[in-house]
């Protein structure tokens, strides 16, 4: 199962792992945190989450240049963890929101100087032939970290401490592991990087910019995933039981990621992201026209599947039609597409679900996914090369 996962992806898949659980233990009690410990609104959690992933998607831009001209990209990996794994944990001191709002904004801060140089570190450790599997462990090992971390935290307050505050210190345990895991098992792996000023050159072109936009295209209808909670609380899934689901949706993105990450490596990448963008546009139809219970719980399953065909195909799709000299910056511009969709997309949903009801929110999310999957089929041409996927 795990044949061809080298030492760096195994231990970068760890570290996620490991990172996830540090940040899930924290963050399903924020609100509540914010709301009942230190007395802010709801109006200010959204200022906190909208400074939080601006913050990320920008540097997540500039760090995959800069990675592309740096000589390690570990050590960059190294730092952006360690920041987020020093940051996270100082919630616990919080007296204001607003000293939550810093801690945040640092947290961000390492994700976003570590993600892109990550996943180019991937790209670089894994087989050419096998970057789908490998990038389907990672983000198996991500949402296994999704399901562990509040897990743990329910754990912790149910039978050993009673003080959030607390389990926000505690959550330094994980995240200091896995900084020290890459401090000592996570190995630089040589490639050839970009030229004198490649950093300043580094702009989407050829099939790599239509594919950026097809998939901000795609993400512009790709709202929040706590839409699809609230529409479960409307079709009378308790706050007692919402906990389980997103569990349950995370278990199916946890299995379904390497299986068809794997997949991709032997069928080609474009077929299997068209799959999943049409997975995503019946689950949004469904998601409309839901009227029970059961209908929730048998469409999360449904929609995990999109994750798992979707999350690290898209990525070892962008290496394949990378140069590897600018891989860091491939995915600096990739994790920043996505970004600058998110929140204008949540926007979107929102503004349609007010002022005309959840059914034509989810439509708009199904159509856009359709339309994306229509244009990527038509505009990403495929050529075969032994022993692995190109695309020109």
């Amino acid at each position: 199962m795990f044949s061809g996962i080298t030492r760096n992806v195994l231990i970068l898949g760890v570290v996620s792992l490991l990172t996830d659980v540090s940040s899930e233990m924290i963050y399903p009690l924020l609100p509540l945190f914010l709301t009942t410990v230190l007395g802010a609104g709801p109006a200010f959690l959204g200022v906190i989450e909208g400074v939080a992933e601006s913050t990320a998607s920008l540097l997540k831009l500039f760090s995959g240049m800069a990675s592309d001209r740096v000589r390690d990209r570990q050590k960059l990996v190294l730092f952006g963890y360690a920041v987020s794994a020093c940051a996270r944990p100082l919630i616990a001191l919080a007296a204001t929101p607003a000293f939550v709002l810093l801690v945040r904004f640092f947290d961000r801060v390492g994700k976003g100087v570590r993600t892109s140089p990550r996943d180019a570190l991937i790209a670089d450790s894994a087989d050419p032939s096998l970057r789908g599997k490998s990038f389907g462990f990672h983000r198996s090992m991500d949402h296994a970290g999704a399901i562990v971390g509040p897990l743990v935290a329910t754990l912790l307050l149910s039978f050993f401490v009673k003080d959030l505050r607390t389990v926000f210190l505690l959550s330094a345990i994980p995240g200091f592991l896995a900084v020290l895991l890459i401090a000592l098992r996570v190995r630089e792996v040589t490639q050839r990087r970009g030229e004198n000023g490649a950093f300043m050159r580094m702009v989407p072109r050829g099939k790599l910019r239509t594919y950026l936009i097809i998939l901000f295209l795609f993400t512009l209808g790709n709202s929040s995933d706590a839409f699809l909670l609230l529409k479960a609380g409307q079709l009378g899934v308790t706050p007692v039981r919402i906990p389980l689901l997103w569990m349950f949706f995370h278990l199916v993105k946890m299995l379904s990621s390497m299986p068809f990450g794997a997949l991709s490596d032997r069928v080609g990448r474009r077929s299997i992201i068209v799959c999943g963008w049409c997975v995503y546009a019946l689950a949004y139809a469904g998601f409309a026209v839901a009227a029970t219970e059961l209908h929730i719980w048998l469409l999360f399953a449904f929609y995990g599947l999109f994750y798992g065909l979707t999350e690290g195909v898209e990525k070892a799709l962008l290496v394949d039609i990378t140069d590897p000299s600018e891989r860091g910056g491939a995915f600096g511009w990739y994790n920043f597409a996505v970004g600058a969709g998110a929140l204008p997309a949540s926007l979107i949903f929102g503004l349609i679900w007010q002022k005309a009801g959840p059914q034509p929110a989810f439509a708009f999310g199904a159509l856009l996914a359709l339309l994306s999957a229509i244009l990527l089929a038509l505009l990403i041409k495929i050529q075969e090369i032994p022993g692995e996927h190109r695309y020109g």
